[in-house]
């Protein structure tokens, strides 16, 4: 059986889009049926237009599915992904996952493996926190965490996250190593799922 990976995220400027579309990627070539979906904006436009990255994103994200629960059962995978929010999750995403709470009822979330990647403005601006409190969530619903740890070269060329790709935005655009380590992370995540479906 392949696997069906739902790749989930909130982006606001568009870096957390490009690691997304790596992600999915990467999944795609060891086989999975990918789902790629972004979670509804939130934010006022107000706060939007205070940045043109912001409002740009937000026009040429629009081509791309919203999330919803039936993308989460239909999965037996999942890599989430967020901007880096005070070291957490963004308000966005967290308000996706809080309405999943019927489907962790019923054990749907439950035994998938699952995976993140984030992105901050600084390299030391709350990336491995973000990921780390994306998985309390993770640990909830039962999944079975699936991060790149040291397992690929390209991990290392990425800036070396063992919890999940991310990308300090002060850097520029997503780099390529960072998108080869994204592309690395779906890759492994749908190669694990493969094999715990049987």
């Amino acid at each position: 059986m392949s696997a069906k990976v739902a790749v989930i995220y909130y982006s606001s400027t568009g870096n957390v889009h490009e690691l997304a579309k790596a992600v999915a990627e990467g999944a795609e070539k060891a086989g999975a049926e990918v789902r790629l979906r972004r979670v509804p904006e939130l934010a006022p436009d107000a706060a939007i237009d205070s940045n043109p990255a912001w409002r740009r994103h937000v026009e040429d994200a629009k081509d791309v599915e919203v999330a919803t629960l039936d993308d989460l059962a239909w999965a037996n995978a999942y890599a989430i992904g967020s901007p880096t929010r005070y070291g957490n999750i963004s308000g966005q995403l967290k308000q996706f996952l809080d309405t999943t709470g019927g489907l962790w009822q019923q054990g749907v979330l439950a035994d998938k493996p699952a995976t993140g990647f984030t992105s901050a403005h600084n390299t030391h601006g709350g990336n491995e926190s973000t990921l780390l409190a994306l998985y309390n969530t993770f640990h909830h619903w039962g999944s079975i965490i699936v991060s790149p740890g040291f397992t690929d070269p390209a991990v290392f060329e990425a800036g070396g996250n063992p919890y999940g790709t991310s990308h300090p935005a002060s850097s520029g655009e997503v780099s390529e190593a960072t998108l080869t380590a994204a592309r690395y992370q779906g890759e492994r995540l749908a190669a694990i799922a493969a094999r715990l479906a049987g």
